[in-house]
């Protein structure tokens, strides 16, 4: 069974930056995303990678703010987000599968069986 832990958020001001980890309890080797909800919004894929070969996508939103990464020794999956707006306000959630073999786009929840409990980041105006 693999535990996500979530950790570093917190309250920014707009324009601000934020880093955002993922602790895995075992060792990655398929994907890893960063998935975001809204109040009253439906979960959205942010940003994936692959764990084992280079392979990172972000959605539209966040290209050239976001920076995710994943460093196989620590196990743990960052989240670098820089240049903040409010619209980015909301539970920041890891998700992991072992194994990708395609199928579900990597956005996609469906792709993941793991899940984190979520870190909350705030961005003021």
């Amino acid at each position: 069974q693999v535990q996500l832990v979530e950790s570093g958020g917190g309250s920014v001001q707009a324009g601000g930056s934020l880093r955002i980890s993922c602790a895995a309890s075992v060792g990655i080797g398929g994907a890893m995303a960063w998935f975001r909800q809204a109040p009253g919004k439906k979960r959205e894929g942010v940003a994936s990678t692959l764990t084992e070969i280079v392979g990172t996508m972000y959605a539209d939103s966040v290209k050239g703010r976001f920076t995710i990464s994943y460093d196989i020794a620590k196990k743990t999956l960052y989240l670098q987000m820089n240049s903040l707006k409010p619209e980015d306000t909301a539970v920041y959630y890891c998700a992991a599968v072992s194994r990708y073999f395609g199928g579900a786009s990597r956005l996609s929840p469906d792709a993941y069986n793991y899940w984190g409990q979520g870190t909350q980041v705030t961005v003021s105006s």
